[in-house]
């Protein structure tokens, strides 16, 4: 705890002695570029063919290269320095429950398109320093393909090939899992359709298993993920299907085939905006059958009139849990690849039988300068299933507490967009136990503290 409140201390300090200059760090030139995404391939440069336009900013001749009357290439990078640091992590539980490293990644890439084809191709190289007891695969790599595709646009339908991130909806049931050190990726085909103002996406792949050596990454063996993602300009709906030959969910394991069907319907109208999901799971696991749902929602209402145009928002979240475990139905919602930071920047609970409430307020300090203030409360949704983690893996058993209660997290956040290429953000944190952690074991508070820099062009 004294090392952590040392640590908040300094990046306080830090933080309060930019704030006043933030106001001065807005670019000088004012130039329109794409939103810089997390995949990266959906970002479209195309536009600076026009050689004045490249000479607006210093990373135009990076973001078009032409080599011909129809062929040029778009390049950039990513640098990542990212600490986290825990005290009493999983409450006490955790093998290294006082614990803080560093995670470091850079994840340039190349993009050629050549007429209607295109190539994408970025390595990793991901690393990371003081990870106890030993790092894993989601914290060091060493140099591995992160992402290669080909791509051929048919009139409506592109169709891709190869090694690629995916990003559906707001990633609650595939994300990128941009938050740990190695983001996720998958091997195989996905066909975007344009229908009006759809876009269709049908999916037949596998995800990428990370080693720690370097060139040691592999497709899967034992999961696969398939269906058709239909995404609309309010409302997305969708079949996803789901298969792991070495599922485990409690004591039991298995073969796991699932099938999700889903609908979100999401706008924003005027200072109003809204986010609604709800995702219904049928399918057999272990020789038995599956029956499981989560409906997630979030309401938002921004002030723009305000001082610091204050943005509050409330979410809450039902997801299913197991209610028999000595049935052969079970009732555990399986996320499948969710994001990384699902209910905030630092949390130790994942989106399974749990019952969630979250009100959140945004700022906007300066025009560079952006931070949050977020509770939660949370709550078993089953009491006969006990509590997960984001990937899925069972931190607590339900035991023989009848308590529905978890405890309750707080989380600030600030983050300084210092140039166009430079962001600098800090998060403190901390998860108060309540009481089916305090009848299962230890029970102590998790404090958390994140700081990371991005450098991205």
């Amino acid at each position: 705890m004294p090392r952590l409140r040392r640590l908040a201390s300094l990046a306080a300090t830090a933080v309060g002695a930019l704030l006043p200059h933030a106001a001065l760090a807005a670019p000088k030139e004012a130039w329109e570029a794409p939103t810089l995404t997390i995949t990266r391939y959906d970002e479209d440069w195309s536009d600076l063919e026009n050689a004045e336009k490249r000479d607006h900013h210093w990373t135009g001749p990076f973001k078009y290269i032409p080599l011909s009357d129809d062929a040029w290439l778009s390049t950039g990078i990513e640098l990542r320095a990212r600490s986290e640091s825990y005290d009493d992590n999983l409450w006490g539980s955790a093998d290294a429950p006082d614990d803080g490293y560093v995670w470091l990644r850079a994840l340039p890439y190349a993009d050629l398109h050549v007429g209607k084809l295109r190539a994408f191709v970025q390595p990793i190289l991901a690393t990371s320093i003081g990870v106890a007891p030993a790092p894993g695969p989601v914290d060091s790599t060493g140099v591995d393909l992160l992402q290669g595709f080909a791509e051929a646009e048919l009139g409506p339908v592109t169709l891709r090939a190869g090694r690629q991130m995916l990003s559906l909806g707001t990633e609650r049931l595939v994300g990128t899992r941009y938050g740990p050190n190695v983001p996720l990726a998958f091997d195989g085909l996905r066909a975007n359709v344009s229908v009006g103002s759809a876009r269709v996406s049908l999916l037949a792949l596998r995800p990428v298993q990370p080693g720690t050596r370097s060139f040691d990454d592999r497709t899967s063996s034992q999961k696969a993920l398939w269906g058709a993602y239909a995404a609309m300009p309010e409302l997305d709906l969708y079949y996803l299907g789901y298969r792991n030959d070495a599922a485990l969910w409690g004591t039991r394991s298995g073969g796991e085939t699932r099938h999700s069907l889903g609908a979100r319907w999401h706008a924003v109208r005027g200072d109003w905006h809204w986010n609604v999901e709800g995702v219904y799971q049928f399918g057999t696991f272990d020789g038995g059958t599956i029956s499981a749902w989560t409906v997630g929602t979030e309401v938002g209402r921004a002030f723009p009139d305000l001082p610091l145009s204050p943005d509050v928002t409330f979410r809450a979240n039902m997801v299913s849990g197991d209610h028999d475990p000595n049935n052969a139905t079970l009732g555990t919602f399986n996320a499948l690849f969710p994001k990384g930071k699902y209910f905030g920047e630092l949390s130790p609970v994942g989106p399974y039988n749990i019952v969630n409430v979250h009100p959140a307020l945004g700022m906007q300090l300066a025009p560079t300068v952006s931070a949050g203030i977020a509770a939660a409360a949370y709550w078993r949704q089953s009491r006969s299933d006990g509590i997960y983690d984001i990937p899925g893996n069972l931190i607590r058993a339900a035991g023989g507490s009848r308590a529905r209660f978890i405890g309750t997290e707080v989380e600030a956040t600030i983050a300084w967009q210092a140039t166009a290429e430079m962001e600098l953000s800090m998060s403190v944190s901390a998860f108060t136990p309540g009481a089916f952690i305090r009848d299962t074991g230890s029970a102590r508070t998790i404090h958390m503290l994140g700081l990371e820099s991005n450098f991205r062009f």
